[in-house]
C-alpha cells in the first residue's frame, strides 16, 4: 500500500465561507462534489452529507449512552487536522485485481465535559461515499470499571441517518428468526415507519433520494462490536446495535475503535456496485502468505439433499457415503473443480441435529472413510470441503475448532464451509454461574466467535464459506480466507419454499452483494425438478442461471446441480469455462429489481464475461463492448434465451450462438421473462505479423 500524505490546508480555505458557523467544520471529497459536515451546536453534536450542494443525509445526530453516563450533548469539538491519503492495495482474489480509493481525512477531538471522557471522530470523505468511525483513545476518565475487564460499556450508540425526503428503500427486517435470509421490500420511508412490526432493518441498506440520487448505508470493520440495524424514526433512521442478553449494546477495552459508518452515494445504481469503500476501510491483510489461497468452483452433495433425493442423514438415501462422494471427486475431477463440499459425512444428523453435543465435527458416519475420501480426492488432484454446522452449539465449537481444523490440515483440505443455525432466535451461553442466557447471533458476542473461527482457520491453512453468517463488512481484506459467505436467501429457497422470485437476483446485487461476496449455488439446468420436488422450481430460465455465475460474484463458486444434468447439455460450457477471480468489473446496465449486467475480465487472462439478468419482466438491452481491447477482435460465446424461453412456461429454452465483435460492436440482449444471457467473450489469436 502507498500513502499520500499532504495537509489539505486549501480544503480548510476553500470551504471556511461556506461554514454556516465557525462551529461548522466541512470536509469535501477529492472531486469535492462530496462533503461531510460536522456540527457542534452547542454541545450537541451532528453531521449532515452534501452533494452537489444537494442534502443526501440531513442532520443527523451523533453520541452515546454509556453505563451511568449520558453523553448525548454536552460535548466540545475540537479539530486535529486533515489530510488526504490513498488507499492503494492488490487483492490476493476479488472482483477487481487493484483498490485505489484516495480520501480527505479529518480527525476531531470530541470532549465530553461533564465526565471528561475523550473521544475521537474520525472522518474519510471519498468521491463516492463517507466513512466516519469513533475512537477511544486510553484514558482515566472512565472511573471504575462497570464490568471486569472492561473500561466502559456502550448502552446505546445515537447515529443517526436522516434524510430530507421520502427516499425509496430496498431492505430487510432484523431481528426475525431467519438471519438475513428475506427477500427484499421496496418502501417508501413513510411507509416504512409505519409498519409497527418492523423493528429494524439489516444493512446494507440502499435507498433512492427524491432527488435521484442513490445511497446505501453499511458499516466496514466489523471485528469487536455489534451488528449495526437500522430502526425507522421520523427523520430516517437511527442506529440500532444488537444487544447483549442482559441489554447492553457494546463492551469495550481502551483503545477501542467503532466499525466505520458507511454512506456510499451515486448518481445511478452502478456506481453503488463499483465501489470499494467497504474494502479500504478494513486494515491490511493479516495473512503474509496468501499462496494457499485458492478461488475456484466446486461440486457438491447438497443439492441432492434440498431436493430430497438424498438424505442428510444415514439410511437407504444418505446422500454422504465413501461411494457417491467418490462419483462426485470424478466429476470435480474432469471438469477441473476445486473440491466437493459434503455435508451429512458426519455422525449427529438426524432427529435433534439442533441439539447441543451431537457434533463433534471429525467423526464420520458408519458409511463414510473420511480417509479414503480425502486420499482419492488428492490423487485425482483436487479436495473434500467438509461441512461443520455446529446447530447453535456454538461454545462447544470454540472449543474443538483447533482439533478439528488440525485435524483438516492433516488431510490436506483446505476449505470448508461453516453452518450455524440454532433453534428460535439467538445462540446459548454460559454464564460463569453455570445459568445459560441466549445471544443474538449478530451481537458482540457472536461478531467476537465469527472472527474467531476465520482467525483460528487461518493458522491451519483453511479457507472458510460460512453459512447462517454474520454480514461481510470488508473483513476479507485483512482475512482474505475467509473466502465467500451467505447471508441472504440463496438458491436452497426455490428447492423446498415458494421460491424466492424472478426479481430477487435483479435486486441482491444492490442490497447484500454491496458487502459482496455470496455463496448463492447458481447453475441449476433442471430448474422444473419435477422427478423430486414437482410442487416447487427455481424461477429462472436456464441461461439466467449461468448468467448468475457473473452477476453474483464469489471467489468459491458452486457447479450445483446434479452431474446427471449437466451430461450432454450444452449449456454447461459456459460453466466450465467462467472463472471465478477477475482482473477487473465493469457495470454496463442497472436498474435495481429490473435489470442487472456486468463484463469482468479473467485474472491472469485476456478473456472476459458478462452475466446479465432480468426480473418477471423480458427486456431488451443494448450494450456497447467498448470495454474490451481495441486492437483485438474476440469469438463471443452467447448463452442467451431461447425465442419461446419464459421463466415460467419453457425455462429451458437456451439459445447458443457465436459472433465475432470487438470494442465498437453494440450488442442487443434479449432476455424473457426471468431471463438472462451468459456470454463469453475469447479473443481471436493476432497473426505474426512477420509472416
Amino acid at each position: 500500500m502507498t500513502r499520500t500524505f499532504a495537509l489539505a490546508v486549501a480544503l480548510v480555505v476553500a470551504f471556511a465561507g461556506a461554514s454556516r458557523s465557525d462551529d461548522t467544520y466541512p470536509v469535501a471529497s477529492p472531486n469535492e462534489r462530496l462533503v461531510f459536515e460536522l456540527r457542534d451546536e452547542g454541545g450537541r453534536v451532528s453531521y449532515e452529507v452534501v452533494h452537489d450542494g444537494r442534502s443526501v443525509i440531513a442532520p443527523s445526530r451523533i453520541g452515546f449512552e454509556l453505563t451511568g453516563q449520558s453523553m448525548a450533548e454536552g460535548w466540545t469539538v475540537s479539530p486535529q487536522g486533515m489530510r488526504t491519503d490513498t488507499e492503494d492495495f492488490e487483492l490476493p482474489w476479488g472482483e477487481q485485481r487493484r483498490v485505489t480509493d484516495t480520501f480527505t481525512e479529518m480527525r476531531a477531538l470530541l470532549r465530553h465535559e461533564a465526565s471528561g471522557i475523550d473521544m475521537l471522530l474520525a472522518v474519510r470523505v471519498f468521491d463516492d461515499g463517507v466513512g466516519f468511525r469513533f475512537e477511544w483513545p486510553e484514558q482515566g476518565a472512565f472511573g471504575p470499571q462497570p464490568h471486569e475487564g472492561d473500561d466502559f460499556v456502550i448502552e446505546d450508540e445515537l447515529t443517526e441517518f436522516n434524510f430530507p425526503g421520502d427516499s425509496n428503500a430496498w431492505w430487510i427486517p432484523a431481528y426475525f428468526g431467519n438471519r438475513y435470509e428475506y427477500l427484499y421490500r421496496a418502501n417508501r420511508l413513510s411507509a416504512l415507519r409505519a409498519m409497527k412490526e418492523v423493528r429494524a432493518v439489516h444493512t446494507p441498506l440502499t435507498l433512492e433520494t427524491e432527488d435521484g440520487l442513490y445511497v446505501a448505508i453499511h458499516e466496514a470493520a466489523l471485528t469487536d462490536y455489534a451488528a449495526m440495524t437500522l430502526a425507522p424514526t421520523d427523520g430516517g433512521f437511527e442506529c440500532d446495535l444488537v444487544p447483549w442478553s442482559d441489554g447492553t449494546k457494546v463492551k469495550a477495552r481502551t483503545p477501542f475503535v467503532s466499525p466505520w459508518r458507511v454512506i456510499l452515494v451515486g448518481e445511478s445504481p452502478a456506481e453503488l456496485v463499483e465501489s470499494t469503500i467497504v474494502l479500504s476501510l478494513n486494515e491490511p491483510s493479516r495473512i503474509e502468505d496468501t499462496s494457499w489461497i485458492t478461488p475456484g468452483k466446486y461440486a457438491a452433495i447438497w443439492w441432492s439433499l434440498h431436493i430430497d433425493k438424498e438424505t442428510w442423514e444415514t439410511g437407504e438415501r444418505h446422500g454422504a457415503t465413501t461411494a457417491n462422494t467418490k462419483r462426485m471427486i470424478d466429476f470435480a475431477a474432469e471438469n477441473d473443480l476445486v473440491g466437493v463440499l459434503v455435508e451429512g459425512w458426519n455422525t449427529g444428523w438426524g432427529d435433534g441435529w439442533l441439539d447441543d453435543g451431537v457434533f463433534d465435527w471429525v467423526t464420520p458416519t458408519a458409511d463414510y472413510d473420511l480417509d479414503e475420501v480425502a486420499r482419492y480426492a488428492r490423487e485425482k488432484g483436487t479436495r473434500m470441503i467438509g461441512h461443520l454446522e455446529n446447530g447453535g452449539d456454538v461454545e462447544r465449537w470454540l472449543e474443538r475448532q483447533h482439533d478439528v481444523f488440525a485435524r483438516f490440515r492433516d488431510l490436506e483440505m483446505n476449505a470448508v464451509k461453516t453452518g450455524y443455525v440454532s433453534h428460535g432466535q439467538g445462540i446459548v451461553r454460559t454464564l460463569e454461574n453455570g445459568e445459560t442466557v441466549k445471544e443474538w447471533q449478530h451481537g458482540q458476542w457472536m461478531v467476537r466467535n465469527y472472527r474467531s473461527t476465520v482467525e483460528v482457520a487461518a493458522q491451519y491453512g483453511i479457507m472458510i464459506n460460512a453459512h447462517e453468517p454474520i454480514k461481510d463488512t470488508g473483513i476479507r481484506r485483512t482475512w482474505p480466507n475467509m473466502m465467500t459467505r451467505e447471508g441472504a436467501r440463496g438458491q436452497e429457497y426455490n428447492a423446498w419454499s415458494q421460491g424466492n422470485g424472478p426479481d430477487h437476483t435483479a435486486i441482491i446485487p444492490f442490497t447484500r452483494l454491496l458487502g459482496s461476496p455470496m455463496d448463492f449455488t447458481p447453475g441449476v439446468m433442471d430448474v422444473m425438478i419435477e422427478e423430486y420436488k414437482p410442487n416447487n422450481r427455481v424461477p429462472t430460465t436456464v441461461a439466467k442461471q449461468l448468467a448468475l455465475y457473473v452477476t453474483i460474484y464469489s471467489p468459491l463458486q458452486s457447479v450445483t446441480d446434479l452431474p446427471e444434468n449437466y451430461a450432454g447439455n450444452p449449456a454447461f460450457g459456459f460453466i466450465q469455462d467462467v472463472p471465478v477471480d477477475w482482473e477487473e468489473s465493469h457495470v454496463l446496465t442497472a436498474a435495481i429489481g429490473d435489470h442487472f449486467t456486468i463484463a469482468r475480465k479473467e485474472r491472469g487472462g485476456d478473456e472476459w464475461f458478462l452475466g446479465s439478468v432480468t426480473d418477471e419482466n423480458p427486456r431488451r438491452l443494448t450494450v456497447p463492448l467498448d470495454f474490451l481491447d481495441p486492437d483485438r477482435e474476440y469469438v463471443a460465446y452467447v448463452y442467451a434465451d431461447g425465442d419461446e424461453a419464459h421463466w415460467e412456461t419453457r425455462p429451458t429454452d437456451v439459445k447458443i450462438t457465436r459472433a465475432k465483435v470487438d470494442a465498437s460492436t453494440v450488442l442487443r440482449l434479449e432476455l424473457a421473462a426471468g431471463g438472462g444471457t451468459a456470454i463469453r467473450f475469447a479473443p481471436i489469436p493476432r497473426r505474426d505479423a512477420g509472416r
